[in-house]
């Protein structure tokens, strides 16, 4: 066995309970409908009610960036603009392209006994709608996306994982958190929880690994085969 291959085997022999990223990990969520084209109708929903993103989300091609900044700007509109992007993020899960990867950690997990979170900054409501079409809810325990209207919650915030492993009554050295970015490893830090960064694009592994990941991978088949 490889040095890699070992180290993932021992972060990965002690855990009862995976919290899993859902955009990257088990979704590439804005593959068919692309973000910048969410943020663009996203600005056009506020302009359909006399309303418009402050100036410095009329550039921003990240939609969670921009629900950020319009919850920020104006929090009486962010009610209204995180129901316009869950449907929006919804939209976009039907035509996503699903990681098999992903896929296979929720099989792999639930052959050896572990519980699976899906624990996410886009919306519950498209990532239940993205478990059901695929056959998965099944394999899920528990969605935690962002609290509707609060962006704030969103990660690097801890609060979802920390939700997450209440619900299972899991403690933190009983979990692992898989996540793409930056951000995941923080919130994972911030809550006590080991990260595996799995590397999707070019570059990500160093980002990753200088976040804190406890180990990075670019293929979660490879988490699948570990946990099998």
């Amino acid at each position: 066995m490889s040095a890699a291959r070992q180290q993932l085997a021992d972060v990965l022999r002690p855990v009862k309970h995976v919290l899993l990223d859902f955009d990257g990990p088990v979704c590439s969520v804005f593959a068919g409908l692309p973000a910048p084209e969410v943020a663009r109708r996203l600005r056009e929903s506020l302009l359909a009610v006399g309303e418009q993103a402050p100036a410095a989300g009329e550039a921003e091609s990240d939609p969670l960036a921009l629900l950020r900044l319009v919850a920020d700007a104006r929090p009486d509109l962010a009610a209204s603009t995180d129901a316009a992007l869950a449907a929006l993020e919804t939209e976009a899960v039907r035509i996503g392209n699903p990681n098999p990867g992903g896929e296979s950690v929720l099989l792999a997990c639930a052959r050896s006994g572990r519980s699976v979170s899906v624990v996410s900054n886009n919306a519950g409501a498209a990532i239940e709608a993205y478990l059901t079409d695929h056959g998965l809810s099944g394999y899920v325990a528990g969605v935690f996306g962002r609290v509707p209207g609060d962006p704030s919650s969103m990660k690097p915030n801890p609060r979802l994982l920390v939700d997450a492993m209440g619900a299972v009554g899991a403690k933190p050295a009983e979990c692992v958190f898989i996540g793409d970015a930056a951000r995941d490893v923080e919130a994972g830090d911030a809550a006590g929880v080991p990260t595996i960064g799995y590397a999707n694009k070019p570059g990500k592994d160093a980002k990753l690994a200088s976040a804190g990941a406890v180990v990075v991978v670019d293929s979660m088949q490879r988490i699948a085969d570990a946990l099998s």
